[in-house]
Order: structure tokens, then C-alpha cells, then sequence
């Protein structure tokens, strides 16, 4: 509990991810990380077999994908189902709680995609301003 001006107590948040050792860090660091990222967005569309994302999230390895992957549904976020036929059939998807959180990134993208103009001229006058190094 904290004490505020007015002497009255209020709860600290439960979780702190500028706190070293607070657990949300790695969930955090899941989420926002390249293939984090990218795969719960991609996996906002709706449900894909391994192959199938790993073409939708273009440039990722095998091995990075399925680490992304294990790591995100450890975290509760997707949601893997591995169907018995020959040969093994294995669907990723979102859970609810990866849906809300793939909704979060996907207002992110989408900024920053309509925004890309802008960035791209920063850059630019960046460079420019180095000497192009």
C-alpha cells in the first residue's frame, strides 16, 4: 500500500514490468519480441497449421516459429491442437486472452503502417543529418 496526499491507501499493482524480477517482463518480452509479435497478429486472422504461418510470418525459421510459438502458448496465448491422422495434423489459434492481446498489437501495426511515410522521411533527414555513415 502506498499513502497518497490525502494520507489515503491504495493498493500497488499486483505486477510491475520495470521490476526485474516481475514475471509480466517475459510475457512482455514474448509478445512484443519480432516473431511475438508478428505471429499473434498473424494468428489474429485465424487459425494456421505450422507451414501455413510460417509463410504468413515471412522470414521466420522453423526453429524460431516453434519457439515462438511453445513460449506464447506457455503464456496462455495460443492455443495448440494436434489432430491423430497420418500425417500428424497440428492447428495453432488464438485463446481469448491472445485475442486481446493481438488486438492491442494489431492497433500498433496499424499505426505505424499508415505512418510509414512519415517514418521513412525521418530516417532520411537522420541519415542525412550523419553523413549517411
Amino acid at each position: 500500500m502506498t499513502l497518497t496526499q490525502d494520507s489515503v491507501a491504495e493498493p500497488l499493482p499486483p505486477y510491475d514490468v520495470f521490476a526485474r524480477a516481475c514475471p509480466s517482463r517475459t510475457t512482455l518480452e514474448h509478445v512484443m519480441g519480432r516473431w511475438g509479435g508478428l505471429t499473434l497478429s498473424a494468428l489474429y486472422e485465424g487459425p494456421f497449421r505450422f507451414n501455413e504461418l510460417r509463410r504468413r510470418v515471412d522470414g521466420v525459421s522453423e526453429k524460431m516459429l516453434s519457439q515462438t510459438l511453445q513460449a506464447l502458448e506457455r503464456d496462455g496465448l495460443v492455443h495448440r491442437e494436434a489432430q491423430p491422422t497420418n500425417p500428424p495434423r497440428v492447428d495453432y489459434e488464438l485463446t481469448p486472452l491472445g485475442r486481446g492481446v493481438a488486438e492491442h498489437l494489431l492497433a500498433v501495426v496499424h499505426f505505424v503502417e499508415s505512418r510509414m511515410d512519415e517514418v521513412l522521411a525521418a530516417r532520411e533527414r537522420y541519415d542525412d543529418s550523419r553523413g549517411a555513415r
